[in-house]
This record gives C-alpha cells, structure tokens and sequence, in this order.
C-alpha cells in the first residue's frame, strides 16, 4: 500500500487478487481521503469526505478479460484495504438479492419489457421481498411466505403490515 498526506488529503491504494469461480480477479483501490475542506459546506454533498476508485481486472477461464473502474463517494474516513471490503461487502448484498429476486420472482424470466415497467417492476419485486423478510411470525422461506400469502388473505395483510 501506498500513502502519502498533502495540504490535509490523505491518498492511498490498496491491491488484492484472488481467484474465485474460474476466473482470476485483480482489484486495486484508491482513496482520497480528509477531503472535506474542499467541498462547499452548503452544498448536498456537505459530509463528503471520500472518494474511492476501484480498477477491477478479471479474466474468466477462457482467458476473456474485462476492466471495470468504479469510483464511490463516502462519509467515512477509513483506509483503502477497509473500503476493499466495504465494497465487496456491498457486492455480496447486491449479488445475493439479485439472486433471491430471480429464484424467488422469476426475475430474468419476465417479459415485461415497455417503457418504463422493468423499473417499476424491479422496485414493486424489491418492495414484496422487503415486507416478506420483514414478516418474522412464519419461520418459512420466501417462496413458503409466498405462497401462504396467495392462499391466506389474512396472512397477505400480515405481511403488508409488516
């Protein structure tokens, strides 16, 4: 890791491979950090204190390779290798909720293609799970609270109480 610290910005990077699924990832994070003096108190952006790029290398087992950069901006203060995990924290969430979105709601198999009804489907998908999980009197799955909540109206409107 690099560092150094100029007129109250503090820069770092941090890098980190692994290999995971078939394909070898190279990430390298950089942060800039105590940037708050630069940013216009009355602005929206008034608690800014970070920003973060991510270049991501991968090469899947075919040898295709595909670069990604990422920047992020942050409230928080920490070191490059503590984003690096933040962020892949965040991935992790993100990847495992498209993946309940597309097992449990057929997601990928929807036909729903006009205007703007993918979006409002994804957020109307998105809302259903979030009651769903919320309800904690079952000790079921979703697909289980599902499809109690089809046959059970007064279970329906226990979950939208939620």
């Amino acid at each position: 890791a690099n560092r150094f610290h100029n007129s109250g910005l503090t820069y770092e990077d941090f890098n980190e491979s692994n290999l995971s699924h078939g394909r070898e990832e190279t990430r390298a994070i950089t942060v800039l950090n105590n940037i708050e003096h630069l940013i216009d108190p009355k602005s929206k952006w008034k608690n800014l204190k970070s920003i973060i790029k991510v270049d991501s290398l991968r090469v899947d087992h075919k040898g295709k390779v595909k670069f990604e950069q990422r920047y992020f901006i942050s409230s928080l203060v920490v070191d490059a290798k503590s984003f690096a995990e933040i962020i892949r924290t965040h991935w992790r969430i993100e990847n495992q909720l498209n993946w309940v979105l597309d097992v449990q709601f057929n997601e990928d198999d929807s036909r729903i293609r006009k205007d703007n009804s993918p979006e409002n489907m994804a957020i109307i998908r998105q809302l259903a799970l979030s009651l769903i999980n919320q309800e904690k009197t079952e000790k079921k799955s979703v697909k289980s609270k599902q499809n109690k909540a089809n046959w059970d109206n007064d279970y329906l409107l226990q979950i939208l109480a939620a």
